[in-house]
């Protein structure tokens, strides 16, 4: 079976020695000392490899069965759920007037990584619930939150979101889902919803279902988009669980991977629901959920990232399979373990690189989160929307190319289910897809992310990138040529992108959307630049103090040393794939593919 441990020293060194979490001007950070998050993440560590990587086996074998309209999950997953939410996990940061504990969304989202990397389908049981709290925490009436927020920051009741239908995914605009008024406020919801995770399931005593739908006679397409709260069961006066809703799963999605988390076609026949927000301004309150969500995907791609290579490591360390090239490097046995072999370490510091470096990438993204929403900086706030469809496309995709790499580290044994490496790649592959496809990401970058408020928030990052360039230049010639000369160069690449998109977009369109992949893709590897370039820092400066872990301060530079010069050039390869624009791209008549 696969093993999993929560890197904690990893996530303490991305809190407190590089984001300097408890020294932070964000209300709540200053309460947060090594010491407090050391307990909190030793403690989610243990649930994780204890109770939560045991059971992800199981889910991916058994899967979700349903039974006579009852949907019913992997053998365990109730009693872990349980233990979830009595520790108070499910709440870490939900507002204590509703039960939470009121941490802050960086804690939160650190707390929830070994919990994903040890069983990402059964988190999502709870990771979706927290996404419909904040939406209805943000858009709903007082009454609505009061009615609901309690047990769902508890996750005695779960959430969901439902977007897709079978003729609509991205173009939300086609829905066909009704919502028609009633005289006493409500309305009656009809049709029919797909791939919705968490749908149902056994595992708390409601449902609470957040519902895009049209109300007759509103705007046409997108703008006519509402968005409802319709429970599995009704919510008595008293707030105790009333009558069924004419609400219903259809089946449960036959799927890649995530065999653990019940994804199921919603079939809503007239059920009741209450319109959330405003009247035909269904995606200005479903996005709250779903720019949340998306870096909590963003973050399953590493996470389960990490959970591939550490697995990889351990088998390149005990696997024997022939000789050092330079010569035995263990005489007394009958081969050199793998790992002695430049490809595999070529392959296992790829992975390594990565997931460290995406790691504090999200992290960043989660304090910036922080500060948008607690001091109410608008610089912040555009700089995460700007960042989002980086965090959540390129880590993605990088995510389930490094658990294939980790496969690849065993061989023909990465193929056979029973070493467990094929789940790891099966299910960081629905990352991709949910939430946004990866080039829906992309496009949402280039055609309207860079371009928003006027490009002050991509601005804002190169002039971030800049300064720190210019604070940090000259004190090390060492750290210069292998940190920030990389940094600066790449950084240079993703502007000349900028400025040809500026240059050749406005005249075809095409021209911008046909690099649009290429330019999430290089600011993803920038953004991975810059957090190397910044834990290369703090680990000269912890090793100049002295007293800390020097081993693994070293280990943290060599790394970085190797991403910035293994994969940051990267960028100059997308560069040259954006300055040809879309001739060869769109070369092609639809007939001719």
């Amino acid at each position: 079976m696969p093993i999993y441990h929560a890197p904690t020293k990893d996530m303490q060194f991305v809190l407190h020695d590089v984001l300097k979490m408890s020294e932070a001007d964000i209300p709540g950070y200053g309460d947060l000392d090594r010491d407090t998050t050391l307990a909190i993440l030793e403690e989610a560590g243990k649930l994780a490899s204890d109770v939560l990587a045991p059971l992800n086996v199981i889910g991916d074998s058994e899967g979700c069965v349903l039974e006579n309209g009852v949907v019913r999950t992997p053998t365990g997953f109730k009693a872990a759920f349980d233990q979830l939410r009595e520790g108070g996990w499910t709440a870490l940061d939900c507002d204590e007037q509703y039960g939470g504990q009121g941490l802050p969304y960086l804690m939160n989202t650190a707390a929830m990584e070994p919990f994903v990397s040890a069983n990402m389908a059964f988190n999502m049981y709870q990771g979706l619930t927290h996404g419909a709290y904040s939406a209805i925490n943000v858009h709903g009436t007082d009454a609505q939150k009061q009615t609901y927020l309690p047990k769902m920051a508890s996750c005695e009741w779960t959430g969901t979101m439902n977007l897709t239908e079978p003729h609509c995914g991205t173009d939300l605009g086609l829905m066909r889902t009704k919502a028609v008024p009633q005289d006493d406020g409500s309305y009656l919801v009809t049709g029919q919803k797909i791939f919705i995770s968490s749908g149902d399931h056994d595992l708390a005593e409601n449902i609470i279902h957040l519902v895009l739908a049209k109300i007759p006679g509103g705007p046409e397409g997108i703008k006519g988009v509402s968005l409802f709260i319709v429970p599995k069961f009704l919510v008595n006066e008293d707030g105790s669980v009333g009558a069924r809703n004419a609400v219903s799963v259809g089946k449960i999605e036959e799927k890649m991977g995530i065999h653990g988390n019940s994804t199921c076609v919603m079939d809503y026949d007239g059920a009741t629901g209450y319109l959330i927000g405003d009247m035909h301004k269904g995606m200005r309150a479903m996005f709250t959920m779903m720019n949340e969500a998306r870096l909590g995907v963003g973050l399953q791609g590493y996470a389960q990232a990490e959970a591939a290579y550490q697995n990889a490591v351990e088998y390149a360390k005990d696997r024997l399979q022939g000789r050092a090239v330079t010569g035995a490097e263990f005489p007394d046995k009958p081969a050199d373990p793998l790992i002695v072999h430049p490809d595999i370490r070529r392959n296992l510091m790829d992975q390594k690189s990565f997931v460290e470096g995406a790691r504090a990438f999200t992290y960043w993204g989660a304090s910036l989160i922080d500060r948008a929403h607690k001091t109410d900086d608008k610089a912040a706030d555009g700089l995460i929307s700007l960042l989002t469809p980086v965090i959540k496309g390129f880590q993605t995709d990088k995510g389930f190319e490094m658990a294939v790499n980790a496969q690849q580290v065993y061989g023909g044994h990465g193929y056979i289910e029973e070493w467990g490496m094929s789940q790891f790649a099966r299910d960081a592959r629905i990352a991709m897809i949910y939430e946004g496809a990866n080039g829906v990401q992309a496009l949402d970058l280039v055609g309207r992310k860079l371009a928003q408020d006027g490009g002050k928030h991509v601005m804002a990052f190169f002039e971030l990138i800049k300064a720190f360039l210019k604070d940090n230049a000259g004190q090390d010639a060492e750290f210069d040529r292998d940190f920030l000369d990389p940094l600066k160069a790449a950084s240079k690449d993703l502007q000349a992108a900028g400025m040809y998109f500026m240059q050749n977009g406005m005249k075809n369109p095409n021209n911008a959307l046909s690099g649009s992949y290429d330019f999430m893709h290089m600011f993803g590897h920038v953004c991975l630049g810059y957090m190397w370039a910044r834990m290369g820092l703090a680990a000269r400066a912890g090793l100049a103090a002295g007293g800390g872990d020097t081993e693994f301060l070293e280990t943290k530079l060599a790394t970085g040393r190797y991403y910035m010069a293994r994969q940051l050039p990267a960028t100059s390869l997308h560069l040259a794939r954006i300055q040809t624009g879309a001739d060869t791209v769109m070369a092609l008549d639809a007939a001719q593919f």
